[in-house]
């Protein structure tokens, strides 16, 4: 599989660092104890910085002449856009307006000190850069967890944030729960409260980096709130019929299936879209992770049926991919969303929420 980790020729070494175990194809640094701050970024290979330079273009040929003597020049100045270039290798990064607000990767990581009010309660798990390192990502655990029934079933918090300097996106953040026994993220978005913040890069975007931790202190309710409704899911029985059904109706593509779902016309759905329930129905029936006592014939087992599914048995081109679908807006996430929904349906209206006949 290809990667795009950022390669560093004067170090020889990739950019990017994780914690005890190595991921991205075995590339890049592993560390045994979780560094600070300043410590990751150079683990990462993200100590470099980024600045804003004038932008020029070679002229359209057409120059001016003064008694046959040629007056020109090779290169105009572009006026209100400049290239982002990095100041240790002088590599270009992207094309920006004149509005563009470059913020460096140390105030990346300030803002993730700032979440907990210094630097010893964040725990830099995995940080690095892709293609040129016109990109950065971090991952950052937080110190405490969810926990459901007894206890043994236990969830990470966790924070992720992306930036870029090329100008392709905002600066986003987002609050994460990963379960620990099978490592599956569990996306949910909670009535009225989003897990996510969205930075512009304009001339405020640094002083509403340094705000947004107090909107990411909403990561504490949005957590509490998830562990008295995981509890909950955890006592509400359901039957396979209804996991499958769950299954079908949080991977359905499109309207064509899901009038077919509801019609009971599985010869009429795709083999591919059959496939896939089977391997997610098969993952909730047969993982070892789903026959603990939160989650065997459980409502909390069939929801994470669908993240397990996307995080343990799914196949990705690359990495990558998998990042994008599960963490950062992508097919996997959405579907987990929905899967939360039909779960938190279930748990008032019973199995008329998911569509029974």
């Amino acid at each position: 599989m290809a990667h795009n980790l950022n390669f560093n020729e004067k170090t020889g070494r990739h950019s990017f660092f994780s914690v005890q175990e190595k991921a991205w194809h075995g590339l890049g640094q592993i560390v045994n104890d979780y560094p600070t701050s300043p410590e990751a970024i150079k683990h990462a290979g993200l100590d470099y910085e980024v600045v804003k330079t004038p932008l020029y273009t070679k002229n359209s040929g057409i120059i001016e002449t003064v008694n046959d003597i040629v007056i020109g020049n090779d290169e105009w100045h572009v006026p209100n856009y400049f290239a982002t270039m990095r100041t240790d290798s002088n590599a270009v990064l992207g094309v920006v307006g004149k509005d563009y607000h470059i913020v460096q990767n140390r105030e990346a990581f300030s803002f993730f000190d700032a979440i907990v009010g210094g630097t010893d309660g964040i725990l830099y798990e995995t940080a690095g850069a892709l293609g040129n390192g016109e990109r950065i990502f971090i991952t950052a655990k937080l110190p405490d967890y969810i926990r459901v029934g007894n206890g043994d079933d236990v969830t990470e918090k966790y924070i992720f944030l992306t930036t870029s300097h090329d100008g392709s996106g905002s600066i986003t953040a987002a609050f994460t729960p990963i379960r620990i026994v099978c490592q599956n993220t569990l996306n949910a978005s909670l009535k009225n409260m989003s897990n996510v913040v969205r930075i512009r890069h304009t001339s405020g975007a640094k002083q509403r980096l340094d705000n947004a931790h107090k909107v990411m202190g909403l990561a504490n309710e949005f957590s509490n709130q998830l562990e008295g409704i995981f509890n909950e899911w955890a006592k509400v029985r359901v039957s396979d019929v209804e996991v499958k059904k769950l299954i079908q109706l949080a991977l359905c593509p499109n309207k064509e299936t899901l009038e077919h779902i509801k019609k009971g016309n599985e010869d009429e759905m795709s083999t591919l879209f059959k496939n896939t329930v089977e391997d997610a129905f098969s993952y909730a029936m047969l993982s070892e992770s789903q026959q603990m006592e939160t989650t065997k014939g459980t409502l909390f087992g069939a929801y994470n049926a669908v993240t397990g599914y996307y995080q343990n048995v799914r196949n990705y081109k690359d990495d990558e991919a998998k990042l994008q679908s599960i963490v950062m807006g992508g097919t996997a996430q959405l579907k987990s969303q929905k899967a939360f929904e039909l779960c938190t349906s279930f748990s008032k209206i019973g199995a008329d929420a998911f569509h029974f006949n």
